[in-house]
């Protein structure tokens, strides 16, 4: 097979990024940095938001260059001293008049990045005019200007480091594709493509699989109520970790239900990574609870997953407007229990929840299904028979405190039960809809006047 390596502009020779790279099957870090860096290359919109996670903008003008395999000319002419080691990668931007240069460094499945490789990839940029060192790993980064591995300060002054997970890589692209940010369709029909490729477990990315490192940490100071900073490096990584651990919660309900699952977000934080980042830090220092929303297609309600740090406990439910045209609480009551098969195997009856949401200030009770299919009026109380339930909060939960505080089993724990309620209760609810209207006739009465009747027979 013929060598494509060419000289380039830049001081250096490389391959140009394939998004069909010819390498062999085992390779798959030179294949994974060709596909990425080709898809950047490829799709303008993919582009735009990668490169301003590394602080340069594009604009429509713009043009990426990349290569793969650098080797620097003056090294092969041995005017300064080689090493064995050479770039995965590197991306040229050329954007209006100024040109942002930046070496890759890539690994896959467990391959760690190194303090001592990196550091002599920042040297060598800075001696050959290069602008950044930008690595990709499955090491997590709350952002891309927080690495995860330590260097010198000194080596940072003049040339900027930067980190991409390939699981943030992925969210980004499926956010494009699922908010339709992306016009041509060919260009989408590459990112969908990419983003097979890279869920696919040979490709040496792998999911989300524990939080960060100051997670046990940060529980503990929950659970004592120490105060919380918004802007610390540990709040910053738990938020950072839980984004990504979203994607994973939706990545494992597609197969079972066979259709797009979405992290249902605000069109701000779709649109703003760095506002949805702040935003939830907030809300984790002020309640100390970790939230989001799943959204399952035709499922009768958003799925609710909420990790509280004080108690130490996750909950996974739903929400449901209970049925206007039912009078009676206990009637309301049976409505939604008679959804529920009666439990066979798995999940029983005792393990599921159900809280009564009345108007005003009255009292919420909780019961559990098995109380309530024996008796649907426990669920009232003396302060609050006097009124019916507007809506029915419905969930199981997991109150392993242990578990919940490693880094491994808290992300264990919310993969088990999420399905699990889903598969126990969210697919058997219904969502109440009023009647549609009846159509009316109008009728001459017996005093020659009209009168109405419905069309519906008693």
């Amino acid at each position: 097979m013929a060598n494509n390596i060419v000289s380039t502009p830049y001081g250096f020779k490389g391959e140009p990024a394939r998004l069909i790279p010819s390498v062999a099957d085992t390779d798959l870090e030179k294949r994974g940095v060709s596909i990425l860096l080709s898809a950047l290359s490829a799709v303008h919109e993919y582009q735009r938001v990668m490169m301003e996670s590394l602080e340069r903008r594009v604009g429509a003008r713009a043009r990426l260059e990349a290569w793969t395999e650098v080797v620097f000319e003056d090294e092969m002419r041995g005017k300064t001293k080689s090493s064995n080691r050479r770039p995965d990668g590197a991306i040229v931007l050329h954007t209006g008049r100024k040109t942002w240069k930046a070496l890759v460094e890539a690994k896959v499945n467990n391959a760690s990045l190194e303090e001592e490789q990196l550091s002599e990839y920042l040297r060598r940029a800075r001696e050959h005019g290069f602008d950044a060192v930008l690595t990709v790993s499955n090491d997590f980064a709350a952002m891309p200007d927080h690495h995860p591995v330590q260097v010198s300060g000194q080596l940072t002054r003049s040339v900027k480091l930067f980190h991409w997970s390939w699981t943030y890589l992925l969210t980004q692209a499926e956010l494009l594709i699922e908010s339709d940010g992306i016009e041509d369709e060919d260009q989408k029909y590459i990112l969908r493509e990419v983003v097979a490729y890279f869920d696919h477990e040979r490709s040496g990315v792998k999911g989300f699989t524990q939080m960060n490192d100051e997670w046990k940490e940060l529980v503990q100071k929950s659970h004592a109520d120490v105060r919380l900073v918004k802007t610390s490096t540990e709040v910053v990584n738990t938020v950072a970790s839980w984004h990504q651990e979203q994607r994973e919660l939706c990545l494992k309900l597609w197969p079972l239900v066979r259709e797009r699952v979405e992290v249902k977000l605000p069109r701000s934080h779709k649109r703003d990574p760095k506002k949805r980042l702040a935003e939830d830090c907030s809300a984790l220092c002020k309640d100390k609870r970790l939230t989001t929303e799943v959204v399952v297609p035709n499922a009768a309600a958003p799925i609710e997953i909420t990790a509280d740090l004080t108690r130490r406990d996750i909950q996974c439910g739903m929400s449901l407007k209970a049925p206007e045209d039912i009078k009676s609480s206990k009637a309301r009551v049976n409505w939604l229990i008679r959804q529920l098969p009666k439990p066979d195997k798995g999940v029983q009856d005792e393990a599921i929840y159900v809280r009564a949401n009345r108007p005003g200030r009255s009292a919420e009770a909780v019961c559990t299904v098995a109380q309530l299919r024996l008796d649907p009026a426990a669920i009232d109380t003396e302060s609050n028979a006097s009124s019916v339930p507007t809506s029915f909060d419905i969930w199981m939960k997991s109150d392993d405190g242990r578990r919940f505080a490693g880094k491994q089993t808290f992300i264990q724990e919310v993969e088990s039960l999420v399905p699990e309620f889903y598969e126990s209760v969210g697919q058997h609810l219904r969502a109440w809809m009023p009647k549609a209207p009846r159509v009316k006739k109008s009728v001459e009465s017996d005093e020659g006047g009209e009168g109405e009747i419905t069309s519906e027979s008693d």
